[in-house]
């Protein structure tokens, strides 16, 4: 069924595509850097996965284990393939195009080599018809910008990003919530945001009481949670990507090989192991549109 989704998917993206101009193919130095196929990927008995690192609830250690929700996803899907899932978390680039072509389809400059499958890769189709390396599949979840808060600060009403023209706000940097907080509206908000490394560390701040509201993706906020805080997912005016689509890619010579990830994670969704995964996480599973 998965295949044929993929199928039929590949129609629209050619449709949508017709007017892109190829880029050149890269010339790859080896079959050992550039991936491997599916039956090989058997014969061995293992398969690799690049995650990002420290990004919990989707991909984090844990006394020196690789834990989260795309890690658990992964091995489901090398489960279903009958093989052992290996672990590379990986620092994330300056952009997409960077982590694509160091973990999938070239390799990085020092250190490493390319996976098999990368996880937690946002899905657009416009950008997959500029990156020809890489066939983006296994659709997974639906992620969505949210506000998490204190309820002692919020006790009737949730905040709005208008709030924050008198409330603390953390976020990440330089992420999403980062830009539209900061331009938004205008960048008066700009003395009430208070920026953090990470996600986690915005929400472990708030939970300390050193903002009253956090702003981020709903996954992270969720995992984040603690019995004083909650979330809601306002309306956003001029929030131009307030949700997006994730998957994985993987390297666009192995389309057998993207074709049975897809399919493992299409049954995953359809039998309810996935909505288990992100359970088991305190996260709540927004399945995409797969149909």
């Amino acid at each position: 069924m998965a295949v044929g989704l993929l199928a039929g998917g590949a129609s629209v993206a050619l449709a949508r595509c017709e007017d892109h101009v190829p880029q050149p193919k890269p010339q790859n130095a080896s079959r050992d850097i550039v991936g491997t196929d599916l039956d090989t990927i058997r014969e061995r008995g293992f398969m690799t996965f690049a995650a990002y690192e420290e990004f919990p609830p989707w991909s984090y250690e844990v006394n020196g284990k690789p834990v989260g929700i795309d890690i658990d996803i992964a091995r489901l899907i090398a489960a279903d393939l009958g093989v052992e899932a290996r672990f590379n978390l990986v620092a994330a680039g300056e952009n997409l195009d960077a982590d694509l072509r160091n973990w999938v389809w070239k390799g990085p400059v020092v250190g490493g080599s390319v996976a098999n499958v990368m996880m937690h890769v946002p899905y657009d189709s416009d950008f997959a018809c500029r990156i020809e390396q890489v066939v983006f599949t296994g659709r997974y979840h639906v992620e969505e910008i949210g506000i998490a808060y204190r309820r002692d600060a919020y006790p009737e009403d949730p905040p709005v990003p208008a709030y924050f023209w008198f409330d603390t706000v953390g976020v990440e940097n330089d992420s999403i919530a980062d830009f539209y907080l900061t331009a938004f509206p205008g960048g008066q908000l700009s003395g009430n945001l208070t920026r953090y490394p990470t996600m986690a560390e915005a929400m472990a701040a708030l939970a300390a009481g050193e903002t009253k509201a956090a702003m981020g993706p709903r996954a992270q906020l969720e995992h984040g949670l603690t019995p004083d805080l909650d979330l809601h997912l306002p309306p956003l005016p001029g929030f131009a990507v307030g949700n997006w689509t994730v998957g994985v890619a993987v390297h666009f010579a192995y389309r057998p090989l993207a074709y049975a990830v897809d399919d493992a994670i299409y049954a995953a969704i359809e039998d309810g192991r996935m909505e288990k995964i992100f359970a088991d996480y305190g996260v709540t599973f927004r399945p995409p549109e797969l149909r």
